[in-house]
This record gives structure tokens, C-alpha cells and sequence, in this order.
């Protein structure tokens, strides 16, 4: 019998992960995953976010959101299917990053690179609910945080492994940020490359170059300066005029253009259930 999955109704998480406008995050998240340089080597060998770094997200937001929305089944099928594609994305890094010298092993299923791609979408999440569809008090942040352990989990990183707290994730993140665990590679340059000069028609550059201002203006400081990404004040101003505008559109757009789809599976399912109670 299907069940209400994970998380259910009544989760932070299925009220914020269901929004489509987290995919503006989409850009920001790729790149701060590949700043780490271990995580950057799994990618320039075993994937192919260099050509297709949106196609690539798309297929991970697929996964994670069967696991976010899908019954226990489908959720523990998904995380699975995350699981073994990490099985055999491992070796040497072939550039040096950080504290990282030319041939450091990796290996994606270490708990401490999974943690952080977890944690940029944590992150990113965060910022884009609060930036475009509106603030979650402190303690439902804290929620938030809490239910997310569990997606973690389920990807690979014990809870053991996990910041205890909404505060030690956001100290974590911080020092990750600031220490020489993140690097600007080459790696990470060609992926920033193809993140905001993907190869799509002429008439969708309007909306490129509006994702490529959310991309930026939702990374580090440190990682806009290494990469040399500009930050002016007149591309502050746009980006938030945009921001503005995309943010008092949202409440008035019908649910199937503003919600992720599996999110509305998991709504009629959830229904079904308590009918047939």
C-alpha cells in the first residue's frame, strides 16, 4: 500500500522542496559542490557536468525528489539508485587544489564529500525559499535542517557524520567556505564555463542571463572573486529587481507552473490514503 514516504504533509521540507523555483539555485549549488576539489575530480572523470551541467542537475533533482515526495518504496529505490552510481566514481585527482595535491584519492562515497554536496543544497534551498517565496522562522529553519538528515542518510552520510545542529551545519558550512578544502580548479572553471554559457537558442538567452545574476549573486564572495565572476552594484540592483518581481509573481501562478510535479503525485496520494482510512 502506498504511504505518505518520508516526510509526509506536515514537513517543512515537502512545504519548501516542492516550490520550482529552487531550480534558480540550481547553478549556485553545482558550483559550490565542485569547488571541492575532490568532489571536482569525480566530476571531470566520471560525469558529464562539464558538457551538460544542467542536464545533470536535472537528473539528480529527479532522484531527489522521489525521495523527498515518493512512498518509503519509491524513496528507498531512488536513494538506492543514487547510492550505486557512487559505487564506481573513484580514483586520483589528477590537479592539485587546495589542500589537495595531484593524485589525493577520492572516492564519492566518502561520507565527507557527500555531506558536502548535501549541504550546498541545504543551503541553497534555504536562501531561495527565504529570497523568492517568503521567510521560515527560525525554528522552522531548525526543522528543516532536522528532517534534511534524513535525506542525507539515506544518500550515505551517517548521522554521525552530520552537523548536530541548524547552527553547527551553518558553522560547518562557513569554515567549509573559508578553508582550503574549496579551491577554484580547473576543474571548477570549466563547469562555471558551461553553467553560464550552456549551449541553448538564441531566444532563451534572457532567461540564461537571468539565471546566470541568481547563480552569482547566491555564491560566496570568496568563490565570485577566485573565479573572477563580477559582482557590481548596477548587477545587484538588477538581480534584485528580478528577485522582486519573480517573488510577487509566484503567489499568483497556478500550482502546475510553480510546483514541482512529484510533489503534486505525493498531495492526490496523500489523499487517497486518508479516503481510504
Amino acid at each position: 500500500m502506498s504511504d505518505a514516504g518520508l516526510f509526509g504533509p506536515g514537513s517543512v521540507t515537502w512545504r519548501v522542496n516542492r516550490e520550482g523555483v529552487l531550480l534558480v539555485g540550481g547553478g549556485a549549488a553545482l558550483v559550490l559542490q565542485v569547488a571541492h576539489p575532490l568532489v571536482a575530480a569525480g566530476v571531470a572523470e566520471h560525469s558529464n557536468y562539464r558538457e551538460d551541467p544542467w542536464g545533470r542537475l536535472y537528473r539528480t533533482l529527479d532522484l531527489t525528489t522521489k525521495i523527498v515526495f515518493g512512498s518509503t518504496e519509491v524513496a528507498e529505490e531512488a536513494a538506492g539508485r543514487i547510492r550505486h552510481v557512487h559505487e564506481r566514481v573513484n580514483g586520483v585527482t589528477t590537479e592539485a587544489g587546495g589542500r589537495y595535491p595531484a593524485g589525493t584519492p577520492y572516492d564519492a562515497r566518502d561520507p565527507e564529500l557527500l555531506m558536502w554536496v548535501h549541504a550546498t543544497l541545504v543551503n541553497t534551498s534555504l536562501q531561495v525559499y527565504q529570497r523568492y517565496v517568503g521567510p521560515l522562522p527560525i525554528a522552522e529553519q531548525r526543522a528543516y535542517y532536522e528532517e534534511q538528515k534524513t535525506l542525507a542518510e539515506q544518500v550515505g552520510v551517517p548521522r554521525d557524520r552530520q552537523p548536530d545542529t541548524l547552527a553547527d551545519f551553518n558553522a560547518y558550512f562557513r569554515d567549509m567556505v573559508e578553508s582550503d578544502r574549496i579551491a577554484a580548479t580547473d576543474a571548477l572553471r570549466d563547469v562555471v564555463g558551461a553553467t553560464l554559457r550552456p549551449e541553448l537558442p538564441f531566444v532563451m538567452r534572457p532567461l540564461v542571463e537571468a539565471l546566470n545574476l541568481a547563480t552569482v549573486a547566491l555564491l560566496p564572495e570568496r568563490l565570485r572573486t577566485e573565479l573572477g565572476l563580477p559582482w557590481t552594484a548596477n548587477r545587484r540592483r538588477v538581480f534584485e529587481a528580478s528577485r522582486v518581481v519573480l517573488a510577487r509573481l509566484l503567489p499568483v501562478l497556478p500550482r502546475i507552473m510553480r510546483e514541482f510535479p512529484p510533489a503534486r503525485s505525493a498531495d492526490r496520494r496523500v489523499r487517497g490514503l486518508a479516503a481510504a482510512a
